[in-house]
């Protein structure tokens, strides 16, 4: 609990690779270490108001030294026709005694880098700039230039303070346990007349994904092939091509419309086709009238002779009431 861990040195592998690339024996690692240790002392030292967020340096098997400085002021750095590189490299092989080559690469967004931040918080300070106000401006900055969240920290004699003390402020999030997250980590010195003030800076981008954590390997750079020029027209062909002419279109005239026939209502014809549905039903066979009136006679004798149904009728009145 409470350990403090630097957060480059966290992601290192993961998806940031080291400043320093290359291998040595046992026996020259010391005297290499120390070199490339004062070697970016020298530079930061020459350099001050130039901008340098950080300095990669890399060895070759034959003895060659090259140095990457990452700025955010180019010009500052290579001077008036390179002369201030050329002079920078002359210096260093004769201090370490090795061919050294310079390259440049310039910071197109330095408030997303979390050591200029801090460099630029302690230069106000020692401006006599309040701390807050300078703390407040960097915040603004770097979260309009797209970053996701930020961190600072500001300790020392504040203000000419009797008493040191700490102050921090902060917008957004800052995930440092998060080994994917693109936190960018920075830290300066104000040198003032009352005491040293530290600056720490944390600066979240964005997560990284599976694909770009991995380290991609290190290629040449391939020249761009020159893009073909547009071809011109020539004046002889233009002059060839015959001039459009206007086509005569025969339009046909309009044919006559018939008149438009009366609409039925939906009613009407829902009937009309019912009656077309509907099959025509077959009509029975009329009866002879001689056979109609001997039935009705054999139904009347029945109706006499059963006694049941004459009671059912109310007696033998009702009988007679019935036959007449």
């Amino acid at each position: 609990m409470g350990h403090k861990v630097h957060p480059n040195a966290f992601r290192l592998g993961v998806f940031r690779p080291w400043e320093a690339n290359w291998f040595a024996n046992p026996k020259d690692y010391t005297n290499m270490l120390h070199e490339d240790l004062e070697m970016r002392r020298i530079i930061l030292a020459r350099l001050r108001n130039a901008g340098i967020a950080k300095i990669e340096t890399e060895r070759s098997s034959n003895a060659q030294l090259t140095v990457t400085i990452h700025t955010a002021k180019p010009g500052i750095v290579i001077g008036k026709g390179g002369s201030s590189v050329d002079q920078l490299r002359e210096d260093l092989e004769k201090r370490f005694g090795n061919r050294v080559r310079i390259s440049i690469q310039e910071i197109k967004q330095p408030e997303l880098d979390a050591q200029l931040v801090a460099e630029n918080i302690a230069s106000q300070i020692e401006r006599r700039i309040s701390y807050k106000r300078a703390m407040k401006q960097s915040i603004l900055r770097t979260m309009r230039a797209g970053a996701k969240g930020i961190r600072l920290y500001a300790g020392g004699r504040l203000r000419g303070a009797e008493m040191a003390r700490r102050e921090q402020d902060r917008e957004g999030r800052v995930p440092l346990h998060t080994l994917r997250a693109d936190i960018d980590f920075g830290r300066a010195t104000a040198k003032t007349t009352f005491g040293a003030i530290g600056v720490k800076v944390w600066v979240y981008k964005d997560q990284i994904t599976p694909a770009q954590r991995r380290l991609a390997p290190v290629t040449e750079e391939q020249p761009v092939p020159n893009p073909p020029e547009p071809l011109t027209p020539q004046a002889e062909i233009i002059e060839a091509l015959p001039e459009p002419t206007a086509v005569a279109v025969e339009v046909p005239a309009p044919e006559a419309v018939p008149a438009a026939t009366p609409r039925r209502t939906r009613t009407a014809t829902a009937k009309v086709e019912e009656k077309k549905a509907a099959p025509a039903k077959p009509k029975a066979a009329p009866k002879p009238r001689a056979e109609a009136r001997t039935e009705l006679k054999k139904t009347a004798v029945r109706a006499k002779t059963t006694p049941s149904e004459v009671k059912k009728a109310g007696g033998v009145k009702n009988t007679k009431k019935a036959d007449s």
